[in-house]
């Protein structure tokens, strides 16, 4: 079987060469009134059409390579957009990265005892439990009830380690506990994960006064977490008649959701105050 491009030029030839000869023919008769010119009257349109259709395939045939040509320049242009996009993608990580471990750094310069930075590599799906995962373990020096941290407040505690992981029990969550106090009035109270994400600061004594916006911070009385970091801010206050403590809600100053590295602390007990006039940078 022939292929389509093979009978184009050869249909084309034939009729070029059909041309040839009945100009010959004509030439030959120019002078003459006779057969010649019934030759030529005859030829001409045949002719004309001949030289459409071939102006007419030569047409599709350019316009197909060009067809060609353009859908192969869109395929790399394509691929050259994919390409760009995922760099882009990379850089806005790298960049993201970079910021956050800038600021772990400067935090870490504003602190005294020793400490690893881990990665967050899993949380747990449970509604009834909030914890994450860290790829850092007893190898790295990492101990049950070290308390984990980031640059805008207490993360949590660790409660379980294997050679090279650990799992830490975040600050809302349920079982979790802080000894804390107000930093402008010095009021103390624990602070308890709540399931809706936020904390409470039980035992907060009803004489005191609390105020919404008030920055509640670690006591270091619990022999966990260096005096002075920074757990939340007050967002509810509710003070009843009668009984001995208020009702007071912190909203955590971390996010949660967004925890991505953090520090862990491991001498926590050998430092007697964190240096809190510069833990919010």
């Amino acid at each position: 079987m022939f292929s389509k491009k093979i009978v184009i030029i050869a249909g084309v030839i034939v009729l070029i060469a059909i041309n040839i000869i009945a100009l010959s023919i004509a030439n030959r008769r120019y002078h003459s009134f006779g057969p010649g010119q019934i030759a030529i009257s005859f030829i001409a349109p045949f002719q004309k059409a001949t030289t459409h259709s071939i102006f007419f395939i030569k047409g599709i045939w350019n316009r197909y390579f060009f067809l060609v040509s353009v859908q192969e320049e869109n395929n790399n242009l394509k691929k050259a957009l994919s390409s760009a996009i995922e760099k882009n993608n990379r850089h806005t990580e790298i960049k993201a990265s970079n910021k956050r471990l800038r600021n772990i750094l400067n935090f870490r310069k504003t602190m005294a005892e020793k400490v690893i930075v881990a990665e967050v590599i899993g949380k747990d799906p449970s509604p009834w439990f909030k914890t994450i995962i860290i790829d850092k373990g007893r190898s790295d020096g990492v101990i049950k009830g070290l308390p984990v941290v980031v640059p805008e407040g207490i993360a949590g505690q660790v409660t379980d380690v294997s050679s090279h992981y650990s799992k830490v029990l975040l600050i809302i969550d349920q079982t979790s506990a802080v000894d804390a106090l107000v930093q402008r009035t010095r009021a103390r109270g624990i602070i308890m994960g709540e399931s809706a994400g936020r904390c409470i600061f039980n035992y907060v004594l009803r004489k005191h006064d609390i105020k919404v916006g008030d920055t509640v911070i670690s006591s270091g009385l619990d022999g966990v977490f260096p005096k002075g970091l920074r757990v939340g801010s007050v967002s509810g206050v509710i003070k009843h008649n009668s009984g001995m403590f208020q009702d007071v809600t912190v909203t955590p100053y971390i996010n949660i959701e967004k925890l991505e590295e953090v520090i862990v602390i491991l001498n926590p007990r050998k430092h007697a105050e964190f240096r809190s006039d510069v833990s919010g940078q």
